[in-house]
């Protein structure tokens, strides 16, 4: 068996011979960009300009488009693959598999000449991503820790929609997020009947504009700086805005939502008359981690160790609880 991978200290998560995925290596023609969101596209300007290809989704390079420019993109070696498209480089085969996470995102496939299998999950929610089995398995470990269950999970959504709805007979509602998952909330709203306006600045609305090209369906989407958008905010209606959660501190007034999965106690906390937090998550809980882990029924587990600092202890419980070896990367 002749399955190769490891983490490195600047983020790279290499598989087999020729893969780099979510950071750059120089010493690897392929690299991976698993989703579009900043942790993992890091180097992502050395790999267009040094790698023979870098590979994603469709959607990926859409998202990456509207984050970073055209031109940004334009100037490497992209491939587009959809999701179980083979891509063969000397002995080795690369396929992307579909994580739920955000719009593009991707688990990694690397099958050697022998048949032995490395993945790579990349993010992803339990619930609607499919297990790959693996000879090694690398995997995330954002909510790595036995205190990280959300036991309340299919009440999340359901307490988010009321939440909405009973405050915009008052006025405008305010939800603050990060890329993906402001689009998740708006998807939800219109598909659980919410049929006001949802404004948002011009990069969301973009991004929102990339979600409507793959067929998911976000309702009323109307840029704020548009024509259209300043009416809506001069009439004093009922609309839903979105925007990203670093903004929250510019942008005042309002009945205001957080979503952040940082949150276990309760789908959902009262930060003041006007603030509440929801317990909206693109990760897997610990429990959905050790089932992915259980489900995959690999001989040795690689825990990203570099985009949170909690994989030792994710390592730890998947040895104690599951018996299989598993280590955090880089140490």
């Amino acid at each position: 068996m002749t399955v190769l991978a490891e983490i490195t200290f600047n983020g790279a998560v290499l598989l087999g011979k020729c893969v780099a995925c979510d950071a750059f290596d120089a010493s690897r023609p392929l690299r991976v960009v698993t989703h579009a969101h900043a942790d993992h596209m890091v180097g992502l300007r050395k790999s267009l300009k040094l790698c023979e290809n870098v590979l994603m989704t469709e959607a990926t390079r859409e998202l990456i488009e509207v984050l970073k420019g055209e031109h940004f993109i334009s100037s490497g070696r992209v491939k587009a693959l959809d999701y179980g498209e083979p891509f063969e480089y000397g002995e080795e085969r690369l396929i992307l598999l579909p994580a739920d996470h955000i719009l593009g995102a991707a688990q990694v496939l690397v099958e050697a000449a022998d048949g032995s299998r490395v993945v790579y999950t990349g993010d992803f929610r339990i619930d609607e991503t499919p297990t790959v089995e693996a000879d090694v398995l690398v995997m995330e470990a954002t909510y790595g820790s036995p205190w990280c269950r959300r036991p309340f999970n299919h009440e999340i959504k359901y307490t988010l929609v009321s939440l909405v709805e009973e405050h915009l007979c008052l006025g405008p509602v305010y939800v603050f997020g990060y890329y993906g998952k402001l689009q998740e909330v708006m998807h939800l709203l219109y598909n659980l009947g919410v049929k006001v306006s949802f404004l948002m600045p011009e990069r969301i609305f973009n991004i929102s504009k990339v979600y409507e090209r793959h067929g998911i369906k976000l309702g009323r989407i109307i840029c704020l700086e548009s024509d259209e958008g300043k009416e809506i905010l001069k009439s004093k209606g009922s609309y839903v805005a979105f925007y990203h959660m670093n903004s929250r501190s510019r942008v005042n007034g309002g009945f205001r939502i957080y979503v952040s999965g940082w949150m276990f106690s309760s789908p959902c906390r009262k930060l003041s008359e006007n603030e509440y937090l929801v317990a909206l998550s693109d990760h897997s809980d610990f429990d959905g981690l050790l089932e992915y882990v259980r489900l995959s029924r690999p001989r040795r587990v690689i825990l990203d160790n570099y985009r949170v600092s909690r994989a030792e202890v994710l390592a730890r419980e998947i040895r104690r609880r599951l018996g299989i070896p598993a280590v955090a990367m880089p140490k």
